[in-house]
Parts: structure tokens; sequence; C-alpha cells
């Protein structure tokens, strides 16, 4: 990320974000990464051996959180799941736990690690709330129509529905 980090901590301050997912990092060694940015926790889920790969999750610093493992299939996809704990008696979202996910699909990614995928935003998705950010690589999505001109972005497109989640 190199010089992008001073922006990002700009931005980041500015707008005081409770979330911020990167995807397709490439860390190399010039910056001590597990230091990460002052007010958040680091959460980062790096693909070893390949370049512009792995996702990444800061998680503002005064929440209460932990990386959380779905068990199934990690190996085949590039995604970090985190749950945060509600605060009681906030009167908004965060009244309850919430998941957070960080995920990055290849443009190339096949059938097998795609429905993978799918079944992680599904059980993810069983949580009180579900905030799923990342690259999917499906330009040819009208998400106005809800339509897609690919099998598979039709496909994510019913995993989406399936699971009642809807993008902002």
């Amino acid at each position: 990320m190199g010089n992008k980090q001073e922006q990002l901590e700009k931005c980041a301050l500015l707008q005081g974000y409770d979330l911020i997912s990167i995807t397709e990092m490439w860390w190399d060694g010039s910056y001590d990464w597990s230091v990460g940015m002052e007010g958040y926790r680091l959460f980062r889920k790096d693909r070893h051996g390949r370049r512009r790969r792995g996702v990444t999750l800061y998680v503002n610093g005064q929440l209460e959180c932990m990386e959380l493992h779905l068990g199934m299939e990690e190996e085949l996809t590039e995604r970090l799941w985190v749950r945060i704990k509600g605060r009681a008696g906030a009167g908004d979202i965060m009244a309850g736990d919430i998941t957070a996910g960080a995920c990055y699909r290849p443009p190339d990614q096949g059938d097998r690690a795609d429905e993978a995928l799918y079944r992680q935003i599904g059980a993810a998705s069983h949580s009180q709330a579900l905030v799923l950010m990342g690259d999917f690589n499906h330009p040819d999505i009208c998400w106005r129509d809800n339509t897609a001109g690919h099998k598979q972005s039709r496909r994510f497109l019913e995993c989406v529905n399936d699971n009642f989640l809807s993008k902002w």
C-alpha cells in the first residue's frame, strides 16, 4: 500500500469510519503492517505467493471484535470474517452483534470456489446483521434491475437474494 497509507489514515480520521475494507492487497516488507492504523484494529488475510491478493479489515478500536472462522473450505476463497460485539443500550444497528466480511473474488475464479464463497456468505448471513464488503468482479450486474448477463454473475445475484442481502 506504500504511499497510500497516509491518505487512508487521513480519510479514516476525517470520516470516522467504524469499518474499512481493502482488497487485492500485496504488502511488501517496506512497512510494518502489523502496526496497522492508529485507532483501528487490523485483521488481514494474505495469499502467500500471489501478488495483489488478500483482504484486510480495519475495525474501530473502540469496538469489541474477534476474527471469525466459519470452518468451511476457507482455503478456496479470499475472504475474512470478523464478529463485532453489539453495545447494550444502543438504539441502532450496533445493539446486536454484527458480522463483517471482506471478500475478493478474482475475475477468473471457478465454480467450485464460487460455491464455497456462497456457502460462507450463507453461514455468515445467519448472524443478526451482516456487512459484506469487497470486490466480487461481476461488472455485468445491473443492481437497479437485479439482472446480469453472465451465469456466474447471475449465481452471485441468487446468493445475494437467497440471503436477503442488499447493495448500498
